[in-house]
């Protein structure tokens, strides 16, 4: 899926839309490698382009599933814990398996969201009162500093595979 990128109009709009596009970005970065390539660790930390979509999806349920909708742990459709394990990939699964996981994750969000307006607030135990607006922001930073990482790491990628 390509977002087409909106610059006017309602401001719910262009931050949806910029938050999907940054989804878009981060999914990028890893599109096209092989497994094999894609837990390639180049880093001390847990970060590899496949970790970075694995955790990606755990940051989606834990503002959107478990925060905003307030669902419990064993409702959410993976990982939504905060904590290290958001970046943790089963060997079984596949660069292929986390895209669509981080996808579905993602719609997942867009309906829950939807719920909600802007303006409407929550108390978070970390953060303070936040509103559905900073979740959307913080979404937004998140997403378009993972695919900052992520395309990094490609280079890295790329660059060992012309060696």
């Amino acid at each position: 899926m390509v977002t087409n990128t909106i610059t006017t109009g309602a401001e719910r709009a262009l931050i949806e839309n910029t938050l999907d596009r940054n989804r878009e970005a981060l999914i990028a970065t890893a599109r096209g490698l092989t497994d094999g390539d894609a837990r390639r660790r180049l880093v001390a930390s847990l970060t590899t382009p496949i970790s970075l979509i694995k955790h990606a999806a755990a940051a989606e349920r834990i503002w959107f599933q478990r925060f905003w909708a307030g669902l419990d742990e064993a409702e959410c459709d993976g990982y939504s814990k905060r904590d290290e394990g958001t970046f943790a990939v089963a060997d079984d699964e596949s660069l292929a398996d986390v895209i669509a996981e981080f996808e579905r994750a993602s719609g997942r969000s867009r309906a829950i969201a939807a719920r909600f307006d802007l303006d409407d607030t929550k108390l978070n135990p970390r953060e303070g009162v936040v509103s559905m607006r900073w979740t959307l922001l913080a979404m937004i930073e998140e997403f378009a500093r993972h695919a900052g990482h992520g395309d990094i790491l490609r280079e890295q990628i790329d660059q060992t595979a012309t060696l």
